[in-house]
Formats: C-alpha cells, structure tokens, sequence
C-alpha cells in the first residue's frame, strides 16, 4: 500500500509538472502574438518591409508551437485520465493554443499585405490614423492576454472582454468609409483596407475569446454572452 501511495504521488508530482509546462508554452505563445502584432502593425502602416518579413517568420513559428502543444496536451489527456478542473484546464489549453494559433495568423496576414504592396503603401493616408489606433489597440489587448495567461484571474479576464469595443468601432468607421459613395480610390487599396479591417477585429476577438476560456477555466461556468 505505502508503494502505492508513493508511485502516486510521483504520477501526481509529474502531472503537475506537465501542467505548469502547458501553461508556459501558452504564455510563450501569446508573447509571440505580441511580437508579431506590434511588427505587422507598425509595416502596415510604415510600408516597412523588413518587420513585416519578421512578423511573418514568428508567425510560422507560433505555428509550429501550437502543434507542439496540441500534441503534449493530448498525450497528457492519454496517459493522466484527468477529472474536473484538471480536464479543464487541459482542455481549455487546446482551445487557446487554437486563438493563440489563429492570433499570429492574421498577424501575419496584416504584415503579407504590407509586404505584397512594398514599396507602395498598402492604405491610403486618409485611414492611416485609424489603422494606427486599431493596431496600438490589438497590442495592448495582446500584452493583456499574456498578463492573463501568466496569472488567471477571472476579474481580469472579465475586464478584458469589454475591451474589444472600440477595434470593433473603428472596424464600422472602416467600412463605412469604404462604402460611402465620396470613396475614390482603387480597388486594390479597396481590398487591402477591408481585408486589414476584419483581421485586426478578429485578432481583438480572438483576446477576448481567450478570456472567456479562462472565466470557464477559473469557475467552470461558461456564460455565453462571455
């Protein structure tokens, strides 16, 4: 029996062990959504070419990060048979590795269409600033994700899925922009403007998709207006 209680208690020892790893990559992950937001952003508006080449080298990385934790999450899942907040926490972790995952990616998309429309720019100076505001704004809600993922408070995860608002905002102002009847310019800028809107919305979306997972994890209640 004394066996017994001493081999689980050194599964238990492991199994915690595996669960501060998971956690680690995760913040790892949103430190990166960090990096290549602030690089895509700033090539976007700037038409500089070099940061969106790095913006979209970190965003393969992320990637492959995300694979890599999918695939130790799962084996943990197999080999620990976890129950109640444990198996949350696990599964909650494969749900914002896939935000963390889909973050970089329109990161990503942001700096390719800076990169695609080098040496010109890939927005017309009348929607600079907003564009700006619209990029700081996914960055400070980036660097917010991390702060949440390194200590998961459920007041602060709430906090942060109000702070979407105003991307959302700019997103509208973009579009009526584009569609109001004194926009003249070519339809490629038409393109790139709207496609760049809806990826800055959706990486503020994904953030706040990221909080309410951890609402859930912190209470096991999951509140769909969350």
């Amino acid at each position: 029996m004394t066996d017994e209680l001493a081999k689980g208690d050194r599964m238990r020892e492991v199994f915690q062990t595996q669960l501060q790893e998971v956690q680690v990559r995760l913040v790892e992950m949103a430190e990166d959504t960090v990096r290549i937001i602030e690089k895509a952003t700033k090539a976007f508006t700037e038409s500089n070419v070099t940061l969106a080449d790095e913006a979209i080298a970190i965003a393969d990385q992320t990637g492959n990060k995300a694979l890599a934790l999918d695939e130790l999450v799962i084996r943990i899942l197999a080999k620990q048979s976890p129950v109640a907040r444990d198996l949350r926490i696990l599964v909650s972790a494969l749900r914002i590795s896939a935000s963390l995952e889909r973050m970089g990616a329109l990161s990503g998309h942001i700096a390719a269409i800076a990169r695609y429309r080098f040496p010109g720019s890939a927005v017309p100076a009348t929607l600079i600033a907003t564009f700006k505001e619209m990029g700081e704004l996914d960055v400070k809600l980036a660097k917010k994700c991390v702060q949440l993922l390194k200590n998961t408070d459920v007041d602060f995860a709430r906090e942060i899925q109000a702070e979407d608002a105003r991307v959302d905002e700019l997103h509208r102002h973009i579009f009526d922009v584009v569609l109001a009847d004194d926009w003249k310019e070519n339809a490629m800028f038409t393109v790139d403007v709207t496609l760049a809107s809806r990826y800055h919305e959706r990486f503020a979306d994904h953030v706040v998709d990221i909080s309410a997972k951890v609402s859930y994890l912190t209470t096991g209640e999951w509140n769909e207006t969350e």
